[in-house]
């Protein structure tokens, strides 16, 4: 008897699925499109035994007994100064970490710095505002967050690492019409990378 290539592919599925001490390479099977149907419908997840369906319990998701609509755990850091009533665009801004490298670092290597992020010890954060003067702008920096006002714009920017607010500095460049605010990084390991 002939059998062609989803016969035989059915056939292999089949002798994979019975204990070998019943399948023989003469076994005779006769295969339908019903078969090759539920066959196909097999992926690796259907090797072996089936999963045991125990429920388990999570202590992550739970909620106390109380009539609280959310947990503190669940609202996001920084987002009591989101305001999404105000129309203003968000102005262009871009990211950059910086370190301080001397002769020492880039020829010698003595003071252990590497490329990394986790060397680097402040945060540049450039922000274009076109037709705006600096005595229009007011900027407040928390630890996670930079919150800046013009009569044009509005920025909100929640800050990759934790900073020192009171070590930032602020420069207006009118002529680029560009404001470049550089933030000290405070990161828990700093006193191991920094050496």
């Amino acid at each position: 008897m002939e059998y062609n290539e989803v016969d035989r592919i059915c056939i292999i599925v089949f002798q994979l699925q019975q204990p070998l001490s019943q399948v023989s390479p003469h076994t005779n099977i006769s295969l339908c499109s019903q078969d090759v149907k539920a066959y196909a419908r097999l992926g690796p997840g259907h090797i072996g035994p089936l999963p045991k369906n125990e429920k388990q319990v999570s202590t992550a998701n739970t909620k106390k007994n109380s009539k609280d609509i959310w947990c503190e755990e669940e609202v996001a850091e920084g987002s009591q100064y989101d305001d999404l009533t105000d129309p203003r665009p968000q102005p262009e801004y871009e990211i950059i970490l910086k370190q301080s490298v001397g002769t020492e670092d880039l020829f010698l290597g003595l003071s252990r710095k590497d490329p990394s992020s986790m060397c680097c010890e402040a945060m540049l954060v450039k922000i274009k505002l076109p037709d705006t003067k600096a005595k229009e702008v007011v900027l407040d920096v928390k630890e996670k967050f930079l919150d800046l006002r013009t009569p044009k714009y509005k920025l909100g920017l929640h800050l990759p690492d934790p900073v020192h607010k009171n070590e930032s500095k602020a420069q207006f460049f009118s002529e680029r019409e560009e404001l470049e605010v550089t933030l000290l990084m405070k990161r828990p390991m700093d006193f191991i990378n920094m050496q």
